[in-house]
C-alpha cells in the first residue's frame, strides 16, 4: 500500500514547480452511462490518484500557491444516504480531513465558490489541458484576471517516470497474479479448446486474486490471429500445429503489469515455429544487455530492429543487405511496433520520452517498462517462405532499472 505520507510528498513535490500567486486544479474521472442506467465500471483519473489515493468520482484537488505559502484543498463529494444506496457509500468531507494529509477538505458543491475567491488575486491557472470542455468553462468563467494558463499534466507526468519502493512493490504483486494466468494457460492450450476459454481463466486468476481488473483488454490470439496487433475477439477455436500470443496483464491496487507469451497448442513447436521464436527471443535477450542507467529506449529500438532483419534474413522472409533494408524500413511490414513502452500506473504509463528541448531522455534507477519484440507473418503472405506464414510471436518482460543495470521483474514467468 502507498501510505498518505508518500501521498503528501508527491503533493509538495508538484506544487514546487508551480509559479507564486499561482492555482493548480485537478479533477476526478466521472462515471460514464453505458446505455440508460448504467455505467461502465469507474476508474480513478491516474494523475488524481497519483496525488491523492482518493477512488472517488465527483471530487478535485486544488492547489493555492503564494508566494509565502502553499495551501491544499481537497473537494469531496457529500454524504448522501438516498444516493449512497444505489451508488454505495461516500466518504464524506469529515472522514476524509481525519484520512488526507491536506489543508482542508471542502464539499465539491463549493467548488466554484472557492475558485472565484482563489483565481481573484493569482496570476496563473494550472490545469490538464485534456480536462472535459464543461470544466475548462466552469475554470475559464473565474480566470479571466489570469495572464497564462499552463498544463499541470506535464509536470506530474514526469514525476510518475520513477517508481518509489511502494510502487514496485505494487507492480511486482500484479505481475505475481499475472504469472498464475500465464502458467495456467499452458496446461489448458489444447486443441478443441476456444480462445474465449483461455480469456474466462485470465480473468477468473485476476479476480481471484484481489487484482482491482485487467490492465488492458486480454488478447488470446491462435494462429494467424496474432497478426493482429491489438486483437480482442478472442473467439477462435484452438487448432492442433498452432502458436497462441497471449497478452494479458493485470492491474493490482492501481498499478499495472504487461505480459505476453507465445506458447503452442498442446506444447509443440515445429522446426519454423522454433526458428522463429528463437529468432525473437534472442533479440529480447541482446536488447536487455543494453539496459543500465543512462542508456536510451532509441538503442534498444536499433538492437532489436538490427537483430530482427539479420534473423529474418537468414530465414529467407526478408532479402537483401540488412543495412540497405533497415535503412528502408522494410523490416516494418513485420515487426511494426516499438520496442516497450513505460509502464506504471497505466500500462502505457503517461510518462516523457523526451525533455522540453526534445532531446530523449535517458533510463535512471527507478524507470518501469516493457521490452517486446516480436514478428508477425500473415498467412497470406506470400513472398516469404510458405512455413513461416500465419504465424505471429511476441514476448514481453516488464523491466525495472536498477542503479547498475535492470531486473526483470517478470523473469519467474516461463518463455
Amino acid at each position: 500500500m502507498i501510505s498518505e505520507k508518500e501521498y503528501a510528498k508527491r503533493r509538495k513535490k508538484l506544487a514546487k514547480k508551480l509559479s507564486s500567486n499561482s492555482v493548480g486544479i485537478l479533477f476526478s474521472n466521472e462515471h460514464k452511462v453505458r446505455s440508460n442506467d448504467t455505467e461502465y465500471p469507474f476508474r480513478q483519473n491516474s494523475n488524481f490518484y497519483y496525488l491523492s489515493g482518493f477512488k472517488e468520482d465527483s471530487s478535485a484537488l486544488m492547489f493555492v500557491k503564494s508566494k509565502k505559502k502553499l495551501k491544499t484543498i481537497l473537494f469531496v463529494a457529500k454524504k448522501d444516504k438516498k444516493l449512497e444506496l444505489w451508488h454505495g457509500k461516500r466518504l464524506g468531507e469529515k472522514k476524509a480531513k481525519k484520512r488526507f494529509l491536506v489543508d482542508e477538505v471542502l464539499s465539491i458543491d463549493e467548488l466554484q465558490k472557492e475558485l472565484k475567491k482563489q483565481l481573484e488575486d493569482a496570476k496563473e491557472l494550472y490545469f490538464d489541458f485534456t480536462l472535459d470542455y464543461s470544466k475548462v468553462k466552469i475554470l475559464k468563467r473565474y480566470a479571466k484576471k489570469l495572464s497564462t494558463h499552463k498544463n499541470i499534466a506535464p509536470l506530474i507526468q514526469k514525476m510518475r517516470l520513477i517508481k518509489s519502493p511502494s510502487e514496485i512493490k505494487l507492480i511486482k504483486k500484479a505481475i505475481s497474479i499475472t504469472k498464475e494466468a500465464h502458467e495456467n494457460l499452458t496446461k489448458m492450450a489444447k486443441s478443441g479448446k476456444n480462445e474465449y476459454e483461455l480469456l474466462a481463466e485470465i480473468e477468473y486468476i485476476f479476480k481471484k486474486n484481489g487484482s482491482y481488473s485487467d490492465a488492458y483488454t486480454s488478447i488470446v490470439a491462435c494462429g494467424n490471429s496474432a497478426n493482429t496487433l491489438h486483437y480482442i475477439e478472442n473467439d477462435k477455436p484452438l487448432k492442433e500445429g498452432e502458436l497462441i500470443l497471449i497478452d494479458a496483464g493485470c492491474e493490482y491496487k492501481y498499478y499495472a503489469s504487461d505480459i505476453t507469451r507465445t506458447i503452442s497448442v498442446s506444447n509443440k513447436f515445429n522446426k519454423a515455429q522454433k526458428e522463429l521464436y528463437d529468432l525473437v527471443l534472442d533479440t529480447q535477450l541482446e536488447v536487455l544487455k543494453l539496459i543500465k542507467p543512462h542508456a536510451k529506449k532509441s538503442d534498444l529500438q536499433a538492437k532489436a530492429v538490427k537483430s530482427l532483419t539479420k534473423g529474418m534474413v537468414k530465414l529467407g522472409i526478408l532479402k537483401g543487405s540488412v543495412k540497405k533494408l533497415i535503412k528502408k524500413e522494410k523490416y516494418k511490414k513485420y515487426y511494426p511496433h516499438g520496442i516497450g513502452h513505460w509502464m506504471g500506473l497505466d500500462v502505457h504509463d503517461e510518462a516523457p520520452y523526451k525533455d522540453k528541448k526534445g532531446k530523449e531522455l535517458r533510463f535512471k534507477k527507478g524507470m518501469v517498462l516493457t521490452i517486446e519484440p516480436g514478428i508477425y507473418i500473415q498467412k497470406s503472405d506470400k513472398s516469404v517462405p510458405k512455413k513461416y506464414r500465419g504465424i505471429g510471436i511476441r514476448i514481453e518482460d516488464d523491466i525495472l532499472i536498477t542503479k547498475n543495470g535492470y531486473k526483470n521483474l517478470s523473469k519467474f514467468i516461463p518463455k
